[in-house]
């Protein structure tokens, strides 16, 4: 009994400090780390957030491995990437042999494409492969391609559902289990999930956008205790969940108008900001804006009437429905051009 109480007692004084080292990280900010010459892949770096994490990374001289089931778009962010390297082209003067000052050529990142629809495990398992053989093993991992259908549920095809399950969150089953186990071996590495504010809280409409992000941060959640349980502390993961974004993927959603001015859409880039800073401090969680902390929290402890009302208040019980009305005028439009 004695050592049970021992142990309980050591465990207040670690949880009680790591509120002093969480606090202390307020005020004093952590350095960010170098991922220079480090291999990132990205999923889904076509467009929208993958796009801007490669612009990130490149600025920080990272190798680049794109994936994108696009390949236009793919190419199109490949030579964004390298118009940043170009930019960075610029040689370093160190201290010569005899005092004077040389240049030294700059280490020189490179991008590499493939396209890869990461709704598919075959398609994952071969094209990590490739990276493999042709790029080396991988350091960074951004677990970013997701899609939505953008039909309430009695009207969305089974398959639609099945796709969006597999691109959001079974795709990071098998991303992962293609890059983690170099990771394992080296002790060295980073992963990080890109979800959603909507797998941490949920709201009418889109239940298989929701069900996919919630398994994405419970899937992202266990590897991390998995990693803890197994001694692995050079490997770190960082799980992204920003609100909703100002991409096009939800265009039409709305809150309530006289709240909407407080939470508006958030711009993409600042929440790929928050989110490097996060990756680059090691930082385990992001959740942008702050208020989605407190959002989460009052969820966990509320009844859930008391959830309802609150979301009926902010007009975020029908938040998604001009949304949803929008994606089905815009495909009878496509079925009647294409029925002419």
């Amino acid at each position: 009994m004695m050592i049970i109480l021992a142990e309980f007692f050591v465990v207040i004084l670690k949880v009680l400090w790591a509120f002093v080292a969480a606090g202390a990280k307020w005020v004093v900010k952590p350095k960010e780390k170098s991922v220079a010459g480090q291999v990132c892949v990205i999923t889904g770096a076509g467009s929208g957030l993958g796009r801007l994490f490669a612009k990130e990374f490149a600025r920080r001289r990272a190798i680049l491995v794109l994936w994108d089931i696009n390949s236009q778009s793919n190419e199109e962010t490949a030579e964004m990437v390298r118009q940043i390297y170009h930019e960075l082209d610029t040689p370093l003067a160190k201290d010569g042999p005899v005092g004077g000052v040389e240049e030294v050529p700059p280490f020189q990142p490179q991008v590499y494409t493939y396209v890869c629809d990461v709704g598919k495990r075959e398609s994952v398992y071969s094209t990590a492969e490739k990276v493999r053989r042709e790029v080396g093993e991988v350091d960074i991992l951004i677990n970013n391609a997701g899609v939505v259908s953008g039909h309430h549920l009695l009207e969305c095809p089974d398959e639609l559902i099945e796709r969006t399950m597999v691109v959001n969150c079974h795709a990071h089953f098998w991303t992962t289990k293609a890059f983690l186990p170099k990771m394992l071996e080296l002790n060295h590495g980073h992963i990080v999930t890109v979800a959603s504010s909507l797998g941490l809280f949920s709201t009418a409409g889109v239940e298989d956008y929701c069900a996919s992000k919630f398994g994405a941060i419970g899937f992202h959640e266990s590897l991390s205790h998995e990693l803890k349980a197994s001694e692995k502390d050079g490997i770190n993961m960082t799980l992204v969940c920003p609100y909703l974004m100002d991409t096009g993927m939800f265009k039409g959603c709305r809150i309530r108008k006289e709240i909407e001015p407080f939470l508006p859409p958030l711009k993409p880039e600042f929440c790929v900001k928050q989110a490097m800073r996060a990756i680059l401090t090691d930082q385990p969680m992001v959740c942008t804006p702050r208020i989605i902390y407190m959002v989460n929290f009052m969820k966990s402890i509320l009844p859930f009437e008391a959830i309802v009302c609150m979301y009926r208040f902010l007009g975020a019980d029908k938040c998604m429905y001009p949304f949803l009305a929008q994606r089905k005028e815009a495909m009878n439009n496509n079925e009647a051009k294409n029925g002419i």
